[in-house]
């Protein structure tokens, strides 16, 4: 559904007009009762149980995130291992396919099943699928435990978000998401610098090994400690789950994503795989529509959420700045190589992107729990995006070091803030027991976006750099040959004469440039999204009594 121009950009909900402030006792075991579902309201837990509760969640989170920027560092070495980077966008892909799939339905299921129990199954499929990486042979074998990882992976950080928000109120939940932005961004700074460390020691199929006993620790954690209130209902759980909800769902976000990676990627634009899977993710979204309206009782995505304006306006947001964000994820990595600096080195710019997104997430949830607003934050951190991303525009290869890391810092400002400041419009626009439901929504656009991001911003790199190398050594006889084994390669730029080399490192930062480009344009359309956010009360109590 479009954005009501009719509204302004700012305006707060006339519903919270006139409400006063709750009294921090509350009281437990309440019950919210839809149709034939009780939601009961968890009590308040003790600050202690609170913190071993969200740490647990917090673990499993941190290396999550470790495996999500891992792959950053080793999609040089991986595709110099399978001779393919050309396809070097599915390393990456197929993780955030993986994502998109999980995510989405981890709201409803995770409700019909319980939090607990369905965080195990993450933890044991992201397990899975980090151990299928680490013994993998072949490339596919590599791209299918990626693509298990994201599963659980997804799983993981979604069902810490649900778990956070059955706890924590509005007006503090913003702060805790910072906190938990800190878990996960020291967990995706180490990630690529640990990737690279550990590539340099023993090889890259290491840095997934090690994460394996390490992930079957946090998942006893986990189930040891978290422990949250299930959605009640007569009818057994098995019954209540939405399977067309879920199969269709699922199968247009593959479709979609499988045909949008491929296109001028790994097949032409033109190859049978475009023309089949596109149009055939459009038909299935259409039977998803008719599904979750007239035939599930509990649907996985309920369609009425699409007609709250903040929903709709924040899952803009996070799809624009996650097609931002991944654009230039497997990128700037390219782009360090390219003017010298090793997978180590690489690593520690990612460093500062974290610490640039932890900081600003638990800055923006300090300013929101004493001050109760969140609008013109929002504009805020968007500046900083926009900031960051039209600074990466202005690359070249005799740019300073230091220069890089005052980019990834300021571009983590922005998307740390972003994260919490959206997290808190979508949770306190929609009503408690939709709480997971509406963020499962966001989900689909963050996972698309993201996916989307790396998509768009590979076809980018690899059209402009072969329209480039073409035209700086078309007039070679080899230049084919040449051009080929550039593109299948990143270590072929060595092999290369001297002579043409500086002609091969400029069409590699005309590629990059380009992407880098496309990631500014996205971040601004992500701001302009941003100012349809509405403005709604954070409540200061979990029954927003």
């Amino acid at each position: 559904m479009a954005l009501n121009t009719a509204v302004q950009p700012l305006r707060t909900c006339q519903a919270d007009a006139g409400e006063k402030t709750e009294p921090a006792h509350e009281l437990s075991g309440a019950t919210i009762t839809t149709s034939e579902v009780q939601t009961r309201i968890p009590e308040t837990p003790s600050n202690a149980r609170l913190a071993v509760i969200l740490g647990t969640c917090w673990i499993s989170s941190f290396f999550t995130a470790v495996d999500s920027t891992v792959i950053a560092t080793l999609v040089i070495p991986i595709s110099v291992t399978f001779e393919s980077l050309p396809s070097l966008a599915w390393l990456g892909a197929t993780y955030l396919i993986g994502t998109a799939v999980s995510q989405p339905l981890c709201g409803s299921l995770s409700e019909i099943f319980g939090r607990r129990p369905s965080f195990l199954v993450a933890n044991i499929i992201f397990g899975i699928g980090t151990l299928i990486c680490g013994l993998a042979a072949k490339e596919w074998q590599l791209l299918l435990g990626r693509l298990i990882a994201g599963l659980g992976g997804g799983a993981i950080y979604a069902i810490s978000t649900f778990i956070g928000s059955d706890l924590i109120p509005l007006r503090k939940r913003a702060l805790f998401a910072g906190l938990g932005n800190v878990s996960w961004g020291v967990g995706t700074g180490i990630g690529g610098l640990f990737g690279g460390w550990i590539h340099g020691l023993i090889g890259w199929k290491w840095a997934f090994l090690i994460q394996v006993p390490v992930i079957a620790f946090a998942a006893v954690l986990n189930f040891s400690f978290v422990r949250i209130p299930k959605r009640e209902s007569q009818k057994p759980s098995l019954l209540r789950v939405d399977y067309l909800g879920c199969f269709t769902l699922a199968s247009f976000l593959v479709l979609l994503l499988l045909g949008l990676n491929a296109g001028g990627n790994i097949v032409a634009w033109r190859s049978p795989l475009v023309y089949i899977t596109l149009p055939l993710s459009t038909v299935v979204l259409g039977l998803f529509i008719i599904v979750e309206q007239r035939i599930a009782n509990e649907p996985i995505l309920p369609l009425h959420l699409f007609r709250n304006q903040t929903v709709i306006a924040v899952s803009l947001t996070y799809f624009l700045d996650y097609v931002s964000g991944y654009g230039i994820l497997f990128y700037i990595p390219v782009y360090l190589q390219l003017v010298g600096n090793s997978s180590v080195a690489v690593g520690e710019r990612f460093i500062l992107h974290s610490l640039g997104t932890a900081s600003a997430g638990v800055g923006a949830g300090l300013i929101m729990k004493a001050r109760g607003k969140y609008y013109w934050l929002s504009i805020t951190v968007h500046l900083f995006s926009m900031t960051g991303y039209g600074l990466l525009t202005r690359l070249e290869p005799s740019t300073p070091s230091y220069y890089s890391f005052v980019v990834m810092l300021i571009i983590g400002f922005g998307f740390g803030g972003m994260l919490v400041i959206n997290l808190t419009a979508l949770t306190s626009s929609v009503k408690r027991e939709e709480q997971a439901l509406g963020i499962s929504v966001s989900f689909v656009f963050r996972a698309v976006g993201s996916t989307l991001g790396v998509t768009l911003a590979s076809a980018v790199f690899q059209n402009v750099l072969r329209q480039t190398l073409e035209t700086r050594l078309g007039d070679r006889e080899d230049s084919r040959r040449i051009i080929a084994l550039l593109r299948s390669s990143f270590a072929e730029i060595s092999k290369v004469e001297p002579q043409i080399r500086t002609k091969v490192v400029d069409s590699y930062m005309t590629a990059l440039s380009a992407v880098f480009w496309l990631s500014f344009g996205m971040s601004v359309l992500a701001a302009v999204s941003g100012l349809f956010i509405k403005e709604h009360k954070l409540h200061a109590t979990l029954n927003r009594s």
